[in-house]
């Protein structure tokens, strides 16, 4: 199996891959796509439940979209996941998707239906709702949460989520201000929008249980962390959805403070997890693609 494929690939898809054993039915939609650990967490579940398929990447650009999805059924596949650029552009191109994906106005997770149909759901709502559970301890629905970097994209797609677990209070953090109001708008109450300030944050953290930074501040070597070190504050929940080969600037930072905090690569694992059920139904196998994905984050 190659590192990724491409769009040229996927036209002449069993002279390509016609070969492989066991045969590629899943994939991720990226680009860029190389980067990507879910081969590796979704194979290692593939192989602990003895199903006979295997998942690859597909590096997708954004005028290959529409024919790439439309491809999928003459090709085999079972389904495929959306990462960047993909997850709002697809919807367009899928007629039956999910309320729950709706409200949030993205899509991760693609299905080829037995009639050759494609329906789509968005499992990383779901999959942040476990990961605070499994890392944090905590039930989402009942946190006061700050939502940092959430005028769009997965900022916005965590802070829908929040409104529908109910929780209590969600403050909107953006750098563009206008983007954060749009949002609680939308949501109503109990969202509001604050200004992007060091002195707003540093307030705003001790009147939350939760803060999540769904930026990509601290993604790069050398970076501050997102929230200032004198914000943070022993029993805070802290969780940052990105994730590098150690902990991040905010991580780092919430831990020397006392706070409770995870890194993004947990989101990736459970949401990864609802995907697979969504696929072949049941429990996913949990702790095989934990494995796959921690030996990915290793190598």
């Amino acid at each position: 199996m190659k590192d990724f494929y491409t769009l040229s690939d996927l036209r002449h898809w069993q002279e390509v891959t016609g070969g492989e054993s066991p045969p590629i039915r899943l994939a991720v939609f990226g680009d860029p796509v190389i980067h990507s650990r879910s081969p590796q967490m979704h194979n290692a579940g593939l192989a602990g439940r003895g199903i006979d398929a295997r998942y690859c990447r597909l590096h997708i650009r954004e005028d290959e979209l529409e024919e790439a999805l439309g491809l999928l059924p003459g090709a085999g596949f079972i389904g495929v996941n959306l990462t960047i650029p993909h997850k709002v552009a697809a919807m367009r191109h899928i007629g039956n998707i999910a309320p729950a994906a709706r409200a949030i106005g993205a899509i991760n997770t693609v299905i080829v239906e037995a009639d050759g149909s494609l329906s789509a759901q968005n499992t990383d709502g779901p999959g942040l709702v476990r990961a605070v559970q499994a890392e944090l301890g905590a039930e989402l629905g009942k946190l006061r949460v700050a939502v940092l970097g959430a005028g769009g994209g997965a900022g916005r797609a965590i802070a829908v989520q929040c409104r529908l677990e109910g929780c209590p209070r969600i403050v909107l953090l953006n750098r563009t201000l206008e983007k954060a109001q749009s949002v609680a708008r939308e949501l109503g109450a109990p969202a509001e929008a604050l200004p992007w300030t060091p002195e707003t944050i540093g307030g705003i953290l001790h009147e939350v249980d939760l803060v999540i930074n769904a930026t990509s501040m601290g993604m790069k070597p050398g970076e501050p962390s997102v929230v200032p070190a004198e914000a943070l504050r022993p029993g805070l929940l802290v969780y940052d959805t990105i994730y590098t080969e150690n902990h991040t600037p905010l991580v780092a930072a919430a831990l020397k403070a006392g706070a409770r905090a995870a890194n993004g690569l947990s989101m990736l694992l459970y949401q990864g997890a609802r995907s697979f059920e969504i696929w072949f139904g049941g429990e996913a196998p949990v702790e095989a693609m934990r494995r796959g994905l921690t030996a990915a984050h290793q190598a």
